[in-house]
């Protein structure tokens, strides 16, 4: 049984994160023939305060712009 875990910054919405579920799934399925009912994804979704890129928040990162 397959297992994928996705951790993406928060603020998509429940169709695109459902799309990249189908999507992953269906990656697997072709990939290693495993059968979609067992191949199990997961989303967390982590506000942008706390998911830091060299050291600075994504939060801060947005207000500069970068």
């Amino acid at each position: 049984m397959p297992l994928i875990h996705v951790t993406l910054l928060s603020g998509r919405g429940e169709e695109e994160i459902a799309a990249l579920a189908r999507a992953l799934t269906d990656a697997v399925h072709a990939t290693l023939g495993t059968p979609r009912d067992v191949i199990r994804v997961t989303v967390d979704e982590c506000a942008p305060e706390h998911w830091f890129v060299g050291g600075d928040s994504m939060a801060e990162r947005r207000v500069r712009g970068g």
